[in-house]
């Protein structure tokens, strides 16, 4: 067809329609694409500063939503090895054994061992191994392999004194560095163990508490709010060559609507290599993940494993962000022929669309507070969209109140004045570097807030008294004689200054049920010597020999109940059975002295009140109490640093099933001690990527700025005022930022007190959080350094 014939055709009107609609949008998005790949040097560092950055923050999003899976496998991995305590009888057979608990502690770490003593040749096998040990022999964790068989477990070697057989597998422990051992013995017994058929329980996890309702959605949305601001500030690299390259496009005939979809096809593609290599960092550093132990939690790599909706989400979520932020960010740019828009004024940014956002946020807050009913949070959402509301607003706040301030700035020192006149010809690219910390610092103060006015209700007052001793030793159905050389023992190990040491059984007033009676009255019967029973009640004088009828001092038990059994001159009865029907043996009596006196219960350092009928050795035979349970309370030497290790070692030796406790006076509650543990870890790792992210964003605004730098240094500019310049470029930003993260937070964390009910705020909680901003800033500002002074050479100023 000729030129002649087509301009027929085009006056005639059958010229084919230009493309439009999904298609022009599909072609602009590509052709940013390309722009990006073809962009040479340039082009491709500014992607590759992109990538890292979402990268980075891609990487922490896939591992907190695989936070559900690694607890859920770790609870079941748990509870597939627990040894069911049920009430139903287990007949011994050949496919039974016994097992009990044997836990322990060393230098601070919990040790969990199983004692097992098979019934037969086809005992059920713990997850994880092989084969049940037999007497003697031991199958240990890898880490507490690695632990025995180091210099530093040298005191467990000695505690755990068995032959090492094996290796626990995977399926078997919770986490890789877990101390965990099986262990056969042929001295177990049905009175001390639990027989079963089959290994594993199933445990509903407890209700949360509302208070932890509310403390947890608030933390996830004060963790992710600095990775989804960060993500956004990355999308904007390089965001003035940007506009001098739209601006280039605008010359060759391009429209703004074009300009703008061919930026966004860049920012998407950046955002997707950004998710390509945030999910290579989430699978490398997975790979790690058991090396680290953090607050006592440790995992398998396979337990990393994402929660498929919610990566689904961050694939879909992460791009189309990348793209609405770059459209976001040009709506009030002009881009020109000539580009002259970059050269002129910017408009001053408003308020009145910002302030309101985290007002918004009180309010729904207190509206919440308003929904609280009966105890029971107000619904999460609700929460959570008052908390980002609130942390939003003080990030869209910050460029402004840059922006305020600087503007009245005027003259001063040459790096005072470089750096003023840089935050006031473009401030929000400062701004925006510095938001994460802003947001950051702003939720940890809150937080911390809410954490300090509620620790309370989540921590018992135990009464114990590490003072007066500091270990609790308790051995349950021990005869008279293994008491005696306990305590024998005790006394003997090294670091040990004193022992109270007693043994307890129940004794009764024998005879028949009396009209009115539903049971036969009975008391505690403690033998001890006068040392010992001096800590557990105000007996004055006393030798061996003597007998105490002691009074419950807190008035909880009456005294005329004690006196139905501690009757002086009177009999009772320690065998209990011998007043059934079929009762075990003849009736093992013993009568109380007249002389016993009455004196008053007082607390041991275990935090118990003992009361009833108190002994000392001369005065009984122990060999007539029936089922005791001999107790002590170790006193420590302070001077030697692993007292409490011998005298654990001592107890094992004794017997492998001795409970051995720490006395200390407050006990924390398990579900707020867990949640707490994952708040310090998800701000161990958003302080983590804050640092990381403000060190790309402070490497890409000095690339940007490499040839006025260099033309700087070439007119004879000291690089120590330049330094001093980029220096004031941070610290200005940081301290309107960490300024705005007080009140922003405070004012936050008083209104989520009001949610939990609590009115009297902690200011003290204020500081670590901003000392801990500033530091960091100070920190990436000293690391940044090294760069600028390679961007001061000369050679920044050749072109192309």
């Amino acid at each position: 067809m000729s030129t002649t014939d087509q301009r027929s055709r085009v006056r005639a009107g059958n010229a084919p329609a230009p493309p439009s609609g999904v298609t022009v949008r599909l072609r602009d998005l590509s052709m940013g694409v390309r722009f990006a790949l073809a962009g040479g040097r340039e082009g491709w560092t500014r992607t590759l500063l992109t990538a890292v950055g979402v990268g980075l923050g891609v990487a922490l999003l896939l591992a907190a939503t695989s936070v559900p899976n690694l607890l859920q496998n770790r609870a079941e991995r748990g509870d597939a090895r627990q040894v069911p305590e049920s009430t139903k009888t287990v007949s011994r057979g050949d496919d039974t054994l016994l097992a009990a608990e044997a836990e322990t502690v060393y230098r601070g770490d919990t040790v969990h061992g199983t004692l097992l003593r098979p019934d037969g040749s086809r005992p059920p096998v713990p997850p994880g191994m092989t084969e049940v040990p037999g007497p003697g022999e031991m199958v240990v964790s890898p880490a507490l392999r690695e632990l025995l068989s180091s210099p530093e477990g040298r005191l467990l070697r000695d505690r755990l004194d068995y032959r090492i057989t094996g290796t626990i597998g995977d399926a078997g422990l919770v986490g890789p560095a877990e101390l965990t051992y099986y262990a056969g013995s042929d001295t177990l017994t049905g009175g001390a163990a639990h027989r079963i058929a089959s290994f594993g329980t199933h445990s509903e996890p407890e209700p949360l508490n509302p208070l932890l309702s509310v403390l947890i959605v608030v933390a996830c949305v004060v963790l992710l709010m600095p990775v989804a601001i960060f993500i956004a500030t990355a999308v904007r690299f390089g965001g003035e060559r940007r506009d001098r390259r739209l601006a280039a496009l605008r010359l060759i005939g391009a429209d703004a609507a074009t300009t703008r979809r061919t930026a966004a096809g860049e920012a998407l593609f950046g955002a997707v290599c950004g998710l390509l290599a945030g999910a290579v960092m989430f699978l490398a550093g997975r790979q790690f993940i058991g090396s680290f132990t953090v607050w006592e939690v440790n995992a398998f790599p396979a337990d990393m494993t994402p929660v498929p909706a919610l990566a689904a989400l961050i694939v879909v979520a992460v791009p189309l962000a990348a793209v609405v932020v770059t459209l976001f960010a040009l709506r009030g740019v002009t881009i020109e022929p000539l580009g002259v828009v970059r050269h002129t004024v910017a408009p001053r940014r408003r308020m009145w669309w910002r302030l309101p956002m985290p007002l918004a946020g009180i309010g729904i807050l207190l509206l919440a507070r308003a929904l609280k009913k009966d105890g029971v949070a107000a619904p999460a959402f609700v929460i959570a969209s008052g908390t980002v509301l609130v942390l939003l607003g003080l990030a869209l706040l910050l460029p402004w109140a840059v922006e305020a301030v600087v503007a009245r700035f005027s003259g001063g020192p040459v790096p005072w004045q470089l750096a003023v006149r840089r935050l006031q010809l473009s401030g929000g690219g400062a701004a925006r570097a510095v938001s994460g910390i802003t947001v950051a610092v702003a939720g940890a103060i809150a937080l911390q807030m809410l954490l300090g006015a509620i620790q309370a209700d989540f921590m018992k007052v135990t009464g114990q008294d590490g003072r007066r001793a500091q270990l609790d030793l308790s051995l349950p159905t021990a005869d008279v004689g293994t008491t005696r050389q306990m305590v024998k023992e005790f006394r003997g190990t090294e670091g040990v200054r004193g022992i109270i040491a007693g043994i307890e059984a129940d004794a009764a007033r024998p005879g028949p049920l009396r009209k009115g009676e539903d049971f036969i009255p009975r008391t505690r019967f403690t033998v001890g010597d006068c040392p010992s029973l001096r800590e557990m009640a105000h007996l004055g004088s006393c030798r061996d020999g003597d007998v105490f009828i002691v009074h419950d001092s807190t008035g909880m038990v009456p005294d005329d109940y004690i006196g139905e059994t501690a009757r002086p001159g009177k009999q009772v009865i320690f065998n209990l059975d011998a007043t059934t029907d079929k009762p075990d043996g003849p009736p093992r009596l013993w009568t109380l002295p007249k002389s016993a006196r009455p004196v008053d219960s007082r607390k041991d350092p275990a935090g118990r009140t003992t009361f009833g009928i108190f002994a000392t050795p001369g005065a009984v035979d122990t060999g007539l109490l029936d089922s005791p349970v001999a107790r002590a309370m170790v006193k420590t030497d302070p001077r030697v640093p692993d007292a409490a290790e011998y005298v654990r070692n001592t107890a094992a030796r004794i017997d492998p099933l001795m409970k051995v406790s720490t006395l200390q006076n407050l006990q924390r509650d398990k579900n707020y001690a867990s949640v707490r543990t994952g708040l310090l870890i998800g701000s161990a790792a958003t302080m983590a990527l804050i640092a990381a992210s403000m060190l790309i964003s402070m490497v890409e605004q000095l690339r940007e700025r490499r040839r006025l730098l260099s033309v700087l240094v070439a007119f004879g500019t000291r690089r120590t005022t330049l330094g001093w310049s980029v220096l004031w470029q941070t610290a200005l930003p940081v301290g309107l930022g960490l300024a705005l993260a007080v009140a922003g937070g405070s004012a936050l964390g008083v209104t989520l007190l009001g949610l939990v009910g609590k009115s009297a705020p902690d200011l003290s909680v204020l500081w670590p959080p901003v000392a801990t901003g500033a530091a960091l800033v100070l920190a990436v500002t000293l690391i940044s350094l090294p760069p600028l002074w390679r961007m001061m050479r000369p050679d920044g100023l050749r072109t192309e």
